[in-house]
């Protein structure tokens, strides 16, 4: 079986979540992130350093009243490695 575009990183469920919540989007909060994934700001945070450590994702921050703020989007690479890893699901299933 040719596995080439499955990747292990992003298939991890936390991980293959941040990826699909971020896809449709420019950007998007950490707090924002963490509601739709039901998870604790630790574990969001443990999960978006891996993908960040691979050039998957990045991070804004600014400034809302008073407080910093973190956003977060896909990399080129990383909408690239999510695009062919769910490409990659598909055809694992039978989905073309």
């Amino acid at each position: 079986m040719n596995n080439s575009n499955f990747d292990t990183l992003i298939h991890a469920p936390n991980r293959l979540q941040i990826c699909a919540l971020l896809a449709p989007f420019k950007e998007m909060e950490f707090r924002v992130l963490g509601k739709e994934l039901g998870v604790s700001d630790s574990v969001l945070s443990k999960h978006i350093k891996m993908l960040e450590d691979v050039g998957y994702v990045k991070q804004t921050k600014s400034k809302v009243n008073g407080r910093e703020r973190r956003w977060f989007y896909l990399t080129g690479k990383g909408r690239m490695a999510f695009d062919l890893h769910v490409k990659e699901l598909k055809r694992i299933v039978g989905e073309f």
